[in-house]
């Protein structure tokens, strides 16, 4: 008779002890701070002013080089610039590195494009005409008035377009795009970035355009 009472009692005292283990598991997990999420923003998604009439010369294939990024401003991180201080904006996010954001919106914008330029992989190299190489040297949210006051976004990229048959450069240019945020909120500032992505991705587009038919 006691041997079954011994194995009952065990039976129960680690029934105990298990229910005391998750209960001490679930108030530790309850002890942890919570955070607020942090905000993710986009840029690109505003088509860009483009040709609207096909042209009359063939057309041309282009290779778009690896994008060249300012460091500070590559990563998911929007940077801000007050003077001679650079800074990231807190809790608030590109939804990915702003390179591949910058990359996915001129592919939007040639694809849009009327014009004879056409951008084409490495898949397509009998077709490769022209490659051009890209470096965006500015990309960021200036306080020029002080962090109290509306930032003004400045977009600048330089673009160099070679021929492939000779290797000659047929062009060499800068783009800049600077827009005035409409409120030092976070929503407006990636609008603005938007607004100067667009901007500069419309000269862009248009100059290959005329560069690769001359």
């Amino acid at each position: 008779m006691i041997a079954p009472q011994t194995v009952v009692l065990k039976t129960v005292t680690r029934g105990v002890l298990l229910v005391a283990a998750m209960s001490l598991l679930a108030g530790c997990i309850s002890l942890f701070p919570k955070t607020d999420p942090v905000q993710l923003y986009r840029f690109g998604a505003t088509t860009p002013r483009l040709q609207q009439m096909a042209s009359g010369g063939p057309g041309f294939g282009v290779f778009l080089a690896a994008t060249g990024f300012d460091r500070a401003a590559a990563s998911d991180r929007i940077l801000t610039v007050t003077g001679t201080q650079a800074a990231y904006i807190k809790d608030a996010r590109w939804v990915t590195s702003s390179v591949g954001l910058f990359d996915s919106a001129l592919h939007r914008a040639f694809d849009a494009d009327q014009g004879p330029a056409r951008l084409v992989d490495r898949a397509e190299i009998a077709r490769i005409d022209y490659v051009l190489k890209l470096d965006v040297r500015t990309f960021e949210a200036r306080y020029d008035d002080g962090q109290a006051g509306t930032p003004t976004v400045v977009v600048d990229v330089h673009a160099a377009l070679n021929r492939t048959r000779d290797r000659l450069v047929v062009g060499d240019r800068s783009f800049k795009a600077s827009v005035i945020a409409s409120d030092n909120r976070v929503s407006a500032i990636a609008e603005a970035f938007d607004q100067a992505v667009a901007k500069v991705l419309g000269e862009l587009v248009a100059w290959v355009d005329a560069r690769g038919e001359d």
